[in-house]
């Protein structure tokens, strides 16, 4: 069953060429679809477009069978929750001036703690703030820390916990290891793939590096030049009928 729907969408910027060209997919509950291509070729314009901080120009998003696309500011509120968001550069996504407690606990009171939760209990701030580091295997000790008290994995670690704090339906991860060391990214990531399970939540996996897309992913997108030019399960991906630009990526894969 699919939770998000994309039909041919297009977004260009001021008078330019289209950044994104008649894009169309969906994500499927509970799974993870991968997105690779190389930097400049629509991935993290698409992730805006999915979280509405982008306008689209044409076509349509619809979350379970609601459109989005066609709704004001205000009347996309209600549906925030539902699609969060974890980004490259964890340091620019923590307020320096926040706690950890405080930056952990926003979204909830965002949405007004009317957030109808099955995996986290909020008893206390305290007590919801343990409950988000433990799901990312942080100590709860580090809820009163501030961000730059934290190394860069604790930090990426601390947006995870905030994205999952309000349970959302997608979560749309855009290169969320690219600012890891690589010891931190295999360990971030097999955190994600935990969490996906654990929660059941369906993730967009934005990457350049198709070796970390496969590692996550149930279906793999190659965009080029902000087209979607090849679209495949997993296990596909060495079949001879890849797109030649998926096997340039498979080259430098092997």
């Amino acid at each position: 069953m699919s939770v998000l729907e994309v039909s041919h969408i297009y977004k260009k910027y001021g008078h330019g060429a289209d950044v994104l060209q008649d894009v169309s997919f969906t994500m499927e509950k509970k799974q993870c679809l991968g997105l690779v291509g190389e930097s400049g070729c629509g991935k993290s314009t698409l992730a805006r477009c999915l979280l509405h901080i982008e306008p689209i120009d044409q076509g349509s998003i619809l979350f379970e069978n609601t459109p989005l696309h066609n709704k004001s500011q205000r009347s996309l509120r209600p549906y925030r929750r539902h699609i969060q968001a974890v980004l490259q550069n964890p340091s620019a996504a923590l307020n320096p001036k926040l706690k950890i407690i405080d930056s952990l606990l926003d979204p909830y009171r965002q949405f007004g703690g009317q957030a109808k939760l099955n995996h986290f209990h909020y008893t206390s701030a305290r007590n919801f703030a343990s409950q988000l580091l433990e799901a990312v295997e942080l100590p709860a000790s580090l809820a009163e820390r501030y961000p730059h008290e934290l190394s860069g994995g604790q930090k990426q670690r601390v947006t995870i916990a905030r994205a999952i704090s309000i349970e959302p339906a997608i979560l749309i991860l855009d290169e969320p290891t690219s600012s890891l060391d690589v010891l931190s990214q295999a360990s971030v990531l097999r955190l994600l793939n935990g969490l996906r399970e654990q929660l059941g939540t369906s993730y967009l996996f934005i990457s350049h590096d198709l070796s970390g897309v496969y590692a996550m992913s149930q279906r793999i997108m190659v965009m080029q030049g902000g087209k979607i030019v090849d679209h495949f399960e997993k296990e596909e991906l060495l079949a001879s009928d890849r797109h030649p630009y998926t096997q340039e990526l498979i080259a430098m894969f092997e």
